[in-house]
């Protein structure tokens, strides 16, 4: 293997660079971490065929070698008892795994449940397209990974967005339903269906709803009503009070509408947000009191 070859694809990693060359690297490019010692027999049986495989596919991945004796702090972060240790990550998550030194032909196999297969290529050209305003690239593109892998959640997420640019909605709504929860995907589906759930409709007359809540303090819909105008506006804190304002008089109106509709801010907020934990904890104190 040349110098500059292994300088490209297998690096010596400690504790110092251990976010920017594992965690943050694993973003673009699946990383695989060889964690051993030098005193370790096994390890040195298993790094030749590692960094081999590394060479072979040229970039494909990243091999992360790190001296446990030297990164006490990596060992600890993936609770290694024994090495060599191999974890590999792909978008700061460890996707899989094996411990002991592994024949070429499990280690291969391993790389290939992790490596990104032709429908992530096409998906991933598809999000690109779509950055550069190729929408028609970009649908070709998502439908061409589809083909190859009919549950892709990128690629069915990518046709969602331009659904949803589009203006159709309902069809952008029915390829989030086909991202099932968990995957990585999930998250920024959730958020999407709930922007196109609460998207602005019609201009709203705010004084005449105020006026209705006010009229009658046992009314749940016209409290819905504003609340979700007010999400729709993007008025989020004042939405999430007048949507807990319709829970208080009825928990379940409109199939538990007010409800549904403050998980949906929440999805757009996150899970960081102040509003989001504000407002979570005072839903469960009226759903469960």
């Amino acid at each position: 293997m040349s110098e500059t070859r292994a300088e490209a694809w297998v690096l010596d990693v400690g504790d110092a660079d251990f976010e920017t060359s594992v965690l943050a690297r694993s973003e673009t490019v699946p990383v695989v971490v060889d964690l051993w010692a030098p005193w370790c027999g096994p390890c040195r049986a298993l790094a030749p065929i590692l960094e081999r495989l590394a060479e072979e596919h040229a970039g494909a991945f990243v091999l992360a070698r790190v001296n446990v004796d030297e990164a006490v702090g990596a060992a600890q972060a993936f609770a290694v008892r024994s090495i060599p240790a191999v974890r590999a990550l792909r978008d700061r998550t460890v996707v899989a795994q094996f411990d002991g030194a592994q024949p070429e032909a499990v280690v291969r196999r391993f790389l290939a449940s992790i490596l990104p297969t032709e429908a992530d290529r096409q998906a991933e050209a598809g999000r690109r397209a779509h950055a550069a305003g190729d929408l028609r690239a970009a649908e070709a593109a998502f439908r061409a990974a589809l083909m190859l892998d009919a549950q892709h959640p990128f690629a069915s997420l990518g046709l969602a967005r331009l659904h949803a640019e589009a203006g159709e909605v309902a069809e952008a709504l029915r390829r989030i339903e086909a991202i099932g929860p968990g995957t990585p995907a999930s998250q920024e589906a959730d958020r999407l269906a709930a922007q196109l759930r609460t998207a602005p409709g019609e201009r709203f007359d705010e004084a005449a709803l105020r006026a209705r809540v006010a009229s009658d303090p046992h009314d749940p819909a016209s409290a819905l009503a504003l609340g979700r105008a007010l999400a729709g506006a993007g008025r989020h804190a004042e939405a999430l009070e007048m949507l807990l304002e319709s829970l208080r008089r009825d928990a379940h109106h409109d199939e538990d509408g007010a409800r549904r509709t403050m998980l949906d801010v929440f999805s757009i907020l996150g899970s960081g947000d102040p509003l989001t934990a504000r407002y979570r904890a005072a839903l469960a104190r009226v759903l469960f009191r």
